[in-house]
Parts: C-alpha cells; sequence; structure tokens
C-alpha cells in the first residue's frame, strides 16, 4: 500500500430543516454580517430570502447578491467582489449549487488577498485562510461544499481555469434535504449523474487510497440506488437526503483522489459551447468509461453492480458490462444521447453544425490535457487520444 494522508477538517450538519441552523453556526464562527452567494433562481423561489430572514431575526446582517450565471466568468467574480467589500460582511454564506460556490470561494480568495482571480490559478496559490464561510447546497451533485476547489471561466481564452487550495474548504456546511426537493427533473439528473462521476473517477484515479476509495464506495451506493427514485420524484425525503449525502463523500473522495478524463475534457466542452457541466460529463462517462476498460483492475464490477438494477456474480461480469450500464443510466434520466445534442440543446445562437464542433475539437482537447486530471486517469492518454474521444462523444 503506497503512502497516503487525510484529513475532514470540516463541520458538517446533514438532517432534513437544518438550514435554521443557519444563524446558530453563524455565531459559532464569530460572524455578524453575512454576505449571501446565490442565484436568481433560488431568489425568484424565496430560498434566499429564507436564509436572509434566518439570519436577521438572529441579530445578523444580510446583504445579498444573486447575479450569477451557470459556468460562472472572471468577471461575475469581480462583480461579486465588488459587492462583499462595499456590504462591509465578515462571512459568506455560499447557497446553491457548484456556481455560486465557486464564486463565493474566488470572492472569499479576492476580497481578502486582492488581484484578479486568474492570478491564484493552478494548485497552492491562495498563501493563506480566505473569507469564512458557511456553504449550503441546494443541488444534490458538485460537493462543492466539501471540496478544495473553484472552477471560473475565462472567456478571454475560452478556457475553464482551476482554483485548488484547502484553504477554499468551506468553515461549516449544512445539507438539508428540503432544499432540493423542488429542483426541475433535468436539474436533479444533471446534477445527480455528475456526482456520481466524482465517485466514479476518484475510485478508479491512479491516486486512489483505501481513504478516498471507502467515500467513493458509499457515494457509489447512495447515488446509484437512489439517482433513478429522485429523478422521478423529487419530493421523495429519503432519497434526496441519500442523493445529498452521497454527492458529499463523492466530493471528499476527489478532493483526495482528484478526477480523470471526464472532467478533463467536460471543462473545455462548457467553456466553448456553454453545455451544463454534469450534462457534459454525463454524455462523456460511457465513450471514457469503454477507453478505460482494459485498464479495470476489478473496479468496474463494483460500480456496476452500485447502479445496475440487476446485481450480478463476479464470474458472470465483463467490464463492456459496465458501459452499457452507464449508457442505460443516462437514458432513464433523460440525459442527451450524445455530445452534438447536449451542445444544440445549450446553444443559444441556433443550431451548431457538426462541422462548427469538430473545429474546436483540437483546442478543446489542447485544454483538457493541462488538466492534471489526465494524469491521474487509468489509461494514459495522449492529446491525439483525447480528440478521438470527443469525436466519438460526438
Amino acid at each position: 500500500m503506497k503512502e497516503f494522508s487525510f484529513s475532514v477538517p470540516q463541520n458538517i450538519i446533514v438532517g432534513k430543516g437544518t438550514l435554521a441552523k443557519l444563524p446558530e453556526v453563524a455565531k459559532k464562527m464569530d460572524g455578524s454580517h453575512a454576505m449571501i452567494i446565490s442565484g436568481p433562481n433560488l431568489e425568484k423561489m424565496g430560498i434566499v430570502k429564507k436564509a436572509a430572514d434566518l439570519l436577521k431575526e438572529d441579530g445578523i446582517a444580510a446583504d445579498i447578491f444573486t447575479d450569477i450565471e451557470a459556468n460562472p466568468s472572471v468577471t461575475t467574480v469581480e462583480k461579486a467582489t465588488v459587492a462583499f467589500k462595499e456590504s462591509g460582511a465578515d462571512f459568506i454564506v455560499a447557497l446553491g449549487g457548484g456556481s455560486p460556490m465557486d464564486v463565493a470561494k474566488a470572492v472569499g480568495v479576492v476580497a481578502k488577498y486582492g488581484g484578479n482571480i486568474t492570478e491564484y490559478e493552478g494548485a497552492h496559490k491562495v498563501p493563506g485562510k480566505i473569507i469564512p464561510q458557511i456553504a449550503i447546497p441546494t443541488t444534490a451533485g458538485t460537493g462543492s461544499e466539501v471540496t478544495a476547489f473553484s472552477v471560473i471561466t475565462d472567456h478571454s481564452r475560452d478556457y475553464k481555469l482551476t482554483v485548488f487550495s484547502y484553504e477554499l474548504l468551506p468553515s461549516y456546511a449544512i445539507l438539508d434535504a428540503d432544499l432540493i426537493t423542488t429542483a426541475p427533473a433535468s436539474v436533479a439528473a444533471a446534477c445527480g449523474i455528475d456526482a456520481f462521476i466524482h465517485a466514479e473517477e476518484a475510485y478508479i484515479s491512479t491516486d486512489a487510497s483505501p481513504f478516498s476509495e471507502a467515500m467513493s464506495e458509499k457515494a457509489m451506493e447512495l447515488i446509484g440506488g437512489n439517482i433513478r427514485k429522485f429523478v422521478a420524484n423529487r419530493q421523495d425525503e429519503e432519497a434526496a437526503e441519500a442523493m445529498l449525502v452521497g454527492s458529499l463523500f463523492a466530493g471528499i473522495a476527489f478532493s483526495f483522489a482528484r478526477l480523470g478524463n471526464v472532467h478533463a475534457m467536460s471543462h473545455p466542452v462548457s467553456a466553448y459551447f456553454d453545455v451544463p457541466h454534469g450534462v457534459a460529463n454525463a454524455v462523456l462517462l460511457p465513450v471514457i468509461a469503454e477507453y478505460n476498460a482494459i485498464a479495470d483492475n476489478g473496479k468496474y464490477y463494483k460500480i456496476y453492480n452500485y447502479i445496475s438494477p440487476k446485481k450480478i456474480a463476479p464470474d458472470a461480469f465483463e467490464p463492456m458490462m459496465l458501459v452499457d450500464a452507464i449508457k442505460q443510466l443516462c437514458s432513464d434520466i433523460s440525459i442527451p444521447e450524445n455530445l452534438t445534442v447536449a451542445i444544440n440543446n445549450a446553444s443559444r445562437n441556433g443550431e451548431i453544425t457538426r462541422e462548427e464542433i469538430e473545429a474546436k475539437i483540437t483546442p478543446m482537447a489542447e485544454d483538457a490535457m493541462k488538466s492534471g486530471n489526465i494524469a491521474v486517469n487509468p489509461r494514459s492518454s495522449r492529446q491525439s487520444d483525447i480528440e478521438m474521444l470527443y469525436r466519438k462523444a460526438l
């Protein structure tokens, strides 16, 4: 067994109705003035106001910033940082899915240390503790409440930059299943499959350890056994809570084991074509699972039994059966059948032709190769391999 280490330094609260604990948690951090960073839909639904009112009723001031798009940009981080500084807040409540949490972490860095978020791109460039944060997920997908990453789109180069530092970890996470029961089916599907892929890629990563594997396996058990039920009925509280906790465990797993080709390749797809992150991952997954099959060391069998309704014995299993099970899962929850469909579904400017997509494959592959996730994928990859996988996914 190779050497490994881990720590989980956060305080995590899980349970129905635990949003009500927000003021108590804020006081534990000595917070007196919150900036709630969230998204416009959550504001329309009244969830942002509910969080703000809970704080105000307990004597804690609260300002709100919700001008956040999917795949948030460097410009959005700049706007949110200005709003934070002008508010006089002393802590941040990151309320929402991956986008608000990515922005909140980035604001926590830039508001404390100055400059532009692009200056912190890469690993361990954040010099110390950031603005204190409480993370409250409203999707079961990103696991961002327990990850040391912030992913921000730099439109000047059509590139999703990643800031990685354990200083980004929120001090507290509150997981309240009530907050995810109103998600549309399409959001539940995209976020849920994203969480599963976090666990799956961390599990087969060459950087996996017994600790990350344990987190991955429990995550896949919870997500695989509940994602279909949750997408079918978001009011299923048992399934919702299982998805939230599974997403949490998957986030912990990939914080220590990293991911693989799926995430390395999906980020450029979102940067160039604005495809939702979870959807981009999902359409790439079966293609890359097939590519990685020759490197399987027995883990594909376990993954298969986590997601397939029909369990089988080890001697009846072949690795390609997992690829078919992934395709069936994606079909069951209405994920687009291929990358071409996903790109056109996301397009705001009419149909994007195969030729237009092909023209972006080489630059996308170049960007994917910059990801550290490529290095821990179980099957080694050259840029030509990545280009081939993109074309197969089309």
